[in-house]
């Protein structure tokens, strides 16, 4: 995967911050000198090599995965998941405010708008827990209007952010940070009801009431249902065949007239199996072992 930047033809470099408070989520523009500038260029350079240091071939980013620290992930611009930090990467006029940051205890993010030729865009992203530290240590110093590196260099950025954006993707190298900062915990909780919606019309010979409640108040349940929502194949799925592997693996089912309901305490390893995490093998002939895949990755024929 490529980026859809030139980081040798960078135009002009904008900083600024993202600030939670009463009033909601914003994002305020901070004048900055060209030191700074010059940073901020490298931390996005430093991102775009960790990444290609972790793997050339992404993956698509998943709700429903546990992912390590550091990862190369991926996820489209027109992806609902990614719809506030798109908002972010194409806003344009932001204000400027070259106090912003004497209340730090309201960031939550500090981003860097890098401009190219022929309207190339790209921004970069990061939480704000060690740049939270650092002006709570008041190492940051003013001069004139403009923020500054001071002499010996304790104002100090991260090395790099946790994500790159530009047109056509988001480019991942924290997900921790990704989920933080697109709010998907809560965004994920929200769309319980419109996932579950779409996944019944698929399958109406499921009852997805007792997983649409359970969802409601188990994140874990809401991710998988996110995942099997854009990820997998709901549509033709075989009701004998789904009762087959249910039954394989020890998940019990009440099947009335023809409709499938699940009972308490079988939720998840339901969704496990439409979430495809769920196999058997059988290397020692008669004693079938049954796994389940806390990640697993589609093996193409």
């Amino acid at each position: 995967m490529t980026l859809d930047f030139n980081f040798e033809s960078i135009q002009s470099t904008e900083f600024g911050v993202g600030r939670e408070n009463d009033n909601g989520q914003n994002f305020t523009l901070v004048p900055v000198d060209g030191s700074v500038q010059s940073a901020l260029q490298d931390m996005a350079r430093a991102t775009w090599t960790a990444l290609q240091d972790i793997v050339d071939d992404p993956q698509e980013y998943q709700p429903s995965e546990k992912y390590a620290a550091h990862e190369h992930l991926y996820i489209a611009a027109d992806n609902s998941m990614a719809s506030s930090l798109m908002d972010l990467h194409s806003a344009k006029n932001l204000p400027h405010n070259a106090n912003v940051l004497s209340e730090p205890e309201e960031l939550f993010c500090y981003f860097a708008k890098f401009a190219g030729p022929k309207g190339k865009r790209l921004t970069a992203v990061r939480r704000a827990t060690q740049f939270k530290g650092v002006l709570k240590s008041r190492l940051v110093q003013f001069m004139t209007d403009a923020l500054r590196l001071v002499e010996d260099r304790t104002f100090r950025l991260d090395n790099d952010f946790d994500m790159l954006i530009d047109s056509s993707y988001i480019h991942i190298l924290r997900p921790s940070g990704f989920e933080f900062l697109g709010g998907l915990q809560e965004a994920i909780r929200e769309a319980v009801p419109q996932n579950v919606a779409a996944i019944q019309k698929d399958m109406p010979f499921v009852d997805f009431s007792t997983i649409e409640a359970y969802a409601g108040s188990h994140t874990r349940a809401a991710r998988h249902l996110a995942s099997i929502r854009s990820q997998q194949e709901t549509q033709n799925i075989s009701s004998a065949l789904l009762k087959k592997v249910c039954k394989t693996h020890g998940i019990e089912l009440v099947v009335t007239k023809g409709v499938i309901s699940i009972p308490s305490g079988h939720e998840m390893d339901f969704l496990d199996v439409l979430d495809r995490r769920m196999y058997q093998l059988e290397l020692v002939e008669g004693s079938p072992e049954r796994y389940k895949a806390g990640s697993r990755r589609k093996i193409n024929s």
